[in-house]
């Protein structure tokens, strides 16, 4: 690691810098790893959460291990022996440590990154409250926490009771005794629906029909979901919501909230009222809360001074390489918004950028250790980026 001088300020340089620390960084800090590159030498990672763990660290404390979709191991380290009961964020919190500190991947945290630029001989600048690197390559693994989304509705601004996203969620208890109005198609919705049903009266709100399948999440399901992405990203397009390619599974814990009429679907609403929301054929519906689990959008704001965007508004992706700069790679986005996606992802950038430095480190591509997934292989953010309201 070498810092340059001159009339940008004090860059720290390396060969590569790795922006965020979830499934798809850390997975692309491993291959990086096994490929010949030294951390906090020749790659650096940089994740602006205080703590391991990524995007699960802030789930809410119901979720347990045991009712979470898509909890995927990392390369190398199988996920073993989790208690079931135990908090979702602190089980792939504690395990996602084990596995920075057994790869000895040096995660620096927290830093924020806030803007990639162009830099000088023909380098990326990555600017963050924590100093410059001057990089050859980036992989961008920042994922869609961070940008949760709520769609405009007219009068939104004069409800008179509580709004907020699933981002902000964290139990049902605060909830008791009042009116809830679940906004969104995706999974998350239906989690929060079956769990606040016991304490609130609520009512289910989506602008289409949500499609419940019986057939589990299996690879091949899988594989049909991520070509569909894919395609829509090769295309330079925003990614669609896997929810809508996937569609919903048909669990027990569904089949019974569908019987008890917790997960029957009203048409979505066309305003906003002080007291609750109200449709144009005249019908209103009084409500205490709103909750918006309308899914997120990829964190992608400090990539704008490159321009990396197509007419299309997503930024189109062959691979894990952005068309506009093959120097970036995204990872997590589109295709790899996954927990498996995001592995596969990791391996590929690491591949792509080996070929991009003509460097003869050893290849990320040999017998990889098996890997187990947590029931469904996509998680729940995942589906709903960005979900059918």
């Amino acid at each position: 690691m070498n810092d340059l001088g001159g009339a940008q300020g004090a860059e720290t340089a390396v060969d590569v810098v790795v922006v965020g620390a979830g499934q798809a960084g850390l997975s692309a800090a491993y291959f990086l790893r096994r490929a010949g590159f030294s951390p906090g030498t020749d790659f650096v990672v940089l994740d602006h959460s205080p703590a391991a763990g990524g995007a699960w660290q802030y789930r809410w404390p119901s979720l347990t291990f045991g009712k979470a979709h898509g909890v995927h191991e990392l390369p190398g380290m199988p996920l073993e022996g989790a208690d079931p009961a135990r908090a979702s964020s602190e089980v792939v919190g504690a395990y996602f440590a084990r596995y920075e500190s057994a790869f000895d991947l040096r995660v620096r945290r927290p830093v924020n990154v806030t803007a990639v630029r162009e830099g000088v001989g023909g380098r990326l600048r990555v600017e963050s409250d924590a100093g410059v690197w001057s990089t050859r390559a980036l992989v961008n693994a920042t994922g869609t926490w961070d940008r949760p989304f709520v769609p405009y509705y007219p009068g939104q601004e004069t409800f008179r009771g509580r709004q907020l996203h699933t981002a902000d969620y964290r139990g049902a208890a605060e909830f008791a005794g009042r009116c809830v109005l679940v906004v969104g198609g995706g999974t998350s919705a239906v989690q929060l629906l079956l769990e606040l049903a016991e304490v609130a009266d609520t009512t289910w709100l989506t602008r289409r029909p949500p499609v419940f399948r019986a057939t589990p999440f299996d690879q091949e399901w899988g594989r049909s979901a991520v070509a569909m992405v894919e395609e829509r990203v090769r295309r330079g397009l925003p990614p669609q919501s896997v929810v809508s390619v996937t569609g919903l599974a048909a669990t027990d814990a569904v089949l019974d909230g569908q019987a008890r009429g917790i997960l029957r679907p009203e048409p979505v609403f066309d305003r906003i009222t002080p007291h609750g929301v109200a449709w144009n054929d005249g019908r209103t519906l009084d409500a205490d809360v709103i909750l918006w689990a309308t899914g997120f959008r990829a964190a992608l704001d400090h990539l704008a001074p490159l321009k990396l965007r197509a007419p299309g508004g997503g930024i189109q992706v062959e691979g894990t390489r952005v068309v506009r700069d093959p120097r970036v790679h995204l990872i997590g986005y589109g295709p790899s918004a996954s927990t498996i996606g995001a592995n596969r992802a990791g391996r590929t950038a690491v591949r792509e950028i080996r070929a991009l430095l003509g460097t003869d480190r050893g290849a990320p591509d040999g017998p990889s250790e098996p890997s187990r997934t947590n029931r469904h292989p996509m998680s729940a953010s995942q589906q709903d980026t960005v979900a059918a309201v």
